[in-house]
């Protein structure tokens, strides 16, 4: 009898263990998934302090949740239908009337135009009344829409025009050909650059800041396979022939000015030759002030911050500089810049 009442206790304090025990897995792994949320958090955290850039947060193949939540970040909930145009076509003041349509027509007008005319068939046309056709009396625009034609891609083929004399070849053993001036490529030995090209990929690069590697990614899906490092190569080509003549000249009118912003900030290259990668380099930036009648904003790589840099840049200039404390830009004032470093001259 004592052994069995043994038993059965036994086994009410292994179903009371076993109950206990998976009460405190339970409470473990709700540790364990609070623990995690509280580490993704604080990793979020510092990836909006320090990262790069929010664009470029792919940490453990995930986007980050700013990107995630552009579209509601940007959006004015409140009033998510009053964009362009704006709805709906009546306004309530004492009466209905039809709102006037000033704001809508700015909106569209410099967008081309194409109707789209939509009418009976033959069979609805017919006059329930007498059975004859009906003739079109007039039209009512219903609404206007914006239609999005994405980027096309062709390919141009230059054919050079070839001209004989049909008197010569008659009549002579030789026969003077002439040919058709054909424009040359825009960059020698190519041929797939066009100025087009060049300007589409320039303009989402430096524009839209999309990487090359994202071009790269677009064109293949338009049905084009151009490498990021044939498109690097044709942006530095452009560059170095066809924008530096442009550069020659703004730097020229930036130093005309009497007013002059500097200041450098430290870049990181790869594969530099002569320099490690993990060696600082710089950055040159040097602008008009705002009141300038030409804005210009002119950036020069160099590999140290020596004042010598700015100085061989803004040679001719013999105005105001705002710049920071660094004693670089003090040697300046030996060729009749004038520094006005922030803050510290200001009273500060």
């Amino acid at each position: 009898m004592n052994n069995t009442l043994a038993f059965n206790e036994l086994q009410v304090e292994i179903a009371r263990l076993t109950s206990e025990n998976s009460q405190l897995k339970n409470r473990v792994s709700e540790l364990e998934i609070l623990n995690n949320c509280y580490l993704e958090q604080l990793r979020l955290a510092q990836v909006r302090r320090f990262g790069t850039s929010s664009e470029k947060n792919l940490i453990s193949g995930q986007l980050s949740l700013e990107f995630l939540d552009e579209a509601e970040a940007f959006a004015n909930l409140k009033n998510i239908e009053s964009d362009l145009p704006s709805e709906p076509d009546f306004e309530e003041i004492t009466y209905k009337r039809r709102k006037t349509s000033g704001k809508r027509d700015e909106f569209y007008s410099g967008l081309p135009t194409e109707q789209i005319i939509h009418e009976l068939s033959e069979e609805n046309r017919l006059c329930p009344e007498c059975g004859e056709m009906r003739h079109a009396c007039g039209h009512d625009t219903v609404r206007r829409e914006v239609v999005i034609i994405p980027a096309q891609i062709k390919a141009v083929e230059h054919v050079q025009t070839v001209y004989s004399c049909r008197n010569c070849e008659k009549n002579f053993d030789s026969v003077p050909l002439a040919k058709a001036d054909v424009p040359a490529p825009v960059i020698k030995n190519s041929g797939v650059a066009s100025p087009s090209l060049l300007a589409y990929i320039l303009s989402n690069k430096y524009g839209l800041a999309l990487p090359l590697y994202r071009q790269e990614q677009e064109f293949k899906r338009l049905g084009l396979d151009i490498s990021r490092q044939t498109m690097a190569n044709w942006v530095v080509f452009t560059a170095m022939v066809w924008l530096k003549n442009i550069y020659d000249i703004l730097k020229i009118e930036l130093v005309k000015n009497d007013i002059l912003h500097a200041d450098e900030s430290t870049v990181q290259v790869l594969r530099e030759e002569g320099r490690a990668a993990t060696q600082k380099s710089f950055e040159w930036m040097y602008h008009t002030g705002q009141e300038a009648e030409k804005p210009i904003a002119l950036f020069e790589y160099k590999p140290t911050r020596e004042g010598q840099n700015a100085i061989d840049f803004l040679n001719g200039f013999n105005g105001y500089l705002h710049c920071d404390g660094y004693i670089g830009y003090k040697k300046l004032e030996e060729h009749g810049v004038i520094n006005v470093e922030s803050w510290r001259r200001a009273g500060k």
